[in-house]
């Protein structure tokens, strides 16, 4: 077993920080650089937990006011829009709910969770980036229930390593004729609890392990790095994704994408990595 450095948990912790919101797969990349350090995810559950619990928590900081009227609206107890709009972001979590809690462990033994399937679904998600941005569908002005179901199907799919959860749904909801305005901030906001979900999961994975091999390869020091880096560029990137997605500014993702997914294919086909 590999213990996490410090240095080792800083870097994991700023690409969790920015991947998770930048369309290019977080799960890809710390799989990717978990092969290079020679780490297993199996042995570092407290640093998934903490690293993912930042991410929530940089989310709830950028899209404070968007959630404080929500919470406003609710107690109301009225039919009014933002109890209409948590009722989707409730519709929009069923399908990866489902996944997360009776499938995950299912499709990760059929596709795997190697470098090549990574490399194949950042493919899939530079496909999914490119077609939203040439693609003109009808602007709507809201998003309905029936298009907040079909952005949670997408993101139940984006359970598979390398496939972007926040590629694929801003993707789904561009080409649904959602405005750039709106989609991101639901793709962000429609996340939150399914986060803490697999957060829940993870911990306890490592609760019915005794935490015995969840905790004793990182110390105290790296997973407080890890944490606050996840949460300084995850806020970062949060606001960031943000202002790219209103300038439709994805396609340059849909290159990188493309770029490292033919890489690491074309890596792992000849065995170096």
């Amino acid at each position: 077993m590999e213990e996490i450095t410090w240095l080792q948990a800083l870097i994991l912790g700023i690409v969790q920080g920015l991947t998770e919101y930048l369309p290019i797969s977080s799960s890809g990349h710390l799989t990717i650089l978990g092969t290079f350090f020679g780490l297993s995810g199996e042995d570092n559950l407290l640093f998934a937990i903490a690293v993912h619990a930042a991410t929530v928590l940089s989310t709830l900081l950028v899209l404070r006011k968007e959630i404080w009227d929500i919470i406003n609206g609710l107690f109301k107890f009225q039919w009014n829009e933002e109890t209409k709009y948590f009722a989707k972001i409730l519709l929009s979590m069923i399908p990866v709910g489902i996944v997360g809690v009776l499938c995950k462990d299912y499709v990760e033994a059929i596709f795997g969770s190697g470098l090549f399937i990574v490399g194949c679904m950042l493919l899939l998600t530079a496909a999914l980036l490119f077609f939203s941005y040439y693609y003109r569908p009808k602007q709507k002005e809201n998003i309905s229930f029936k298009d907040a179901f079909i952005i949670g199907i997408s993101q139940a799919i984006a359970v598979l390593p390398g496939l972007s959860r926040s590629g694929t749904t801003i993707s789904t909801g561009l080409m649904l004729g959602i405005k750039k305005e709106h989609i991101a901030k639901f793709s962000f906001l429609m996340v939150i609890i399914p986060i803490l979900g697999e957060a829940l999961l993870d911990l306890m994975k490592a609760m019915k392990g005794g935490f015995s091999s969840a905790s004793s390869s990182i110390s105290g020091i790296s997973l407080s790095i890890g944490f606050i880096a996840a949460f300084i560029f995850g806020t970062i990137a949060c606001k960031w994704m943000l202002n790219l997605v209103k300038k439709g500014k994805l396609i340059y993702f849909a290159y990188y994408c493309a770029t490292v997914g033919l890489l690491i294919i074309v890596l792992r086909l000849f065995g170096v990595i």
